[in-house]
């Protein structure tokens, strides 16, 4: 089986919860479709967590834009948009900055997109019309209306995608958009897309 689940942003307990609620076999995938930091008071345990159930899971992890930004400002010092989206919480949690430097190699290991059969996961979504050779990684990560508001925005694929909030998993012929606010107080989300079955953790009580 194939499981695609959406943004974290640092919530631990609900992404403990809602990995205990899969229904997980020998074998089956999971890709996580970025944004596992900032906003959330957990990250480093987030960013813990993953690391262990990459070694042993089928597990695939995927660049957000808070993971770029994180990137950006580590290694060019390009830190003002990252500090105006949430990166506080993610140096509290990791006890200072020189601790997030020290997992600088794995958040550059995250893949920017993947494609499994009929679906293409992605964090943002894919520029309208573009060959996926001439997509750029800045629009894979950042963009919203002009890929969920397309028709068809990547012919012959269906687009699974996080970033943009929905108060209900997304799902259309051509994209299923699975971010449901966790840490807005929404929901955690994941998919398992062999039936399209969605399951969902509360996340206020958290």
């Amino acid at each position: 089986m194939l499981y695609a689940i959406g943004d974290i942003h640092g919530m631990y307990e609900p992404l403990i919860a809602l990995f205990n609620l899969l229904p997980l076999s020998k074998g089956d995938k999971i890709i996580f479709l970025g944004d596992y930091i900032d906003r959330g008071p957990q990250s480093r345990k987030v960013i813990e967590f993953l690391k262990v159930l990459k070694n042993n899971h089928k597990v695939l992890l995927l660049k957000g834009n808070h993971e770029d930004m994180l990137i950006k400002c580590i290694e060019n010092g390009e830190c003002f948009i990252w500090k105006m989206n949430g990166c506080a919480a993610t140096v509290s949690s990791f006890g200072g900055i020189e601790n997030i430097r020290k997992e600088l190699n794995f958040f550059k290991s995250l893949k920017i997109s993947h494609e499994e059969g009929k679906f293409f996961f992605v964090h943002g979504g894919v520029k309208p019309g573009v060959p996926l050779e001439n997509q750029q990684e800045s629009d894979m990560i950042w963009i919203r209306d002009e890929f969920i508001y397309s028709e068809n925005p990547l012919p012959g694929k269906i687009v699974v995608f996080g970033h943009t909030p929905f108060e209900e998993v997304l799902i259309m012929k051509d994209k299923i958009g699975i971010d449901t606010g966790c840490v807005y107080g929404g929901k955690l989300s994941a998919i398992r897309l062999d039936d399209m079955k969605v399951f969902s953790i509360e996340c206020r009580r958290y």
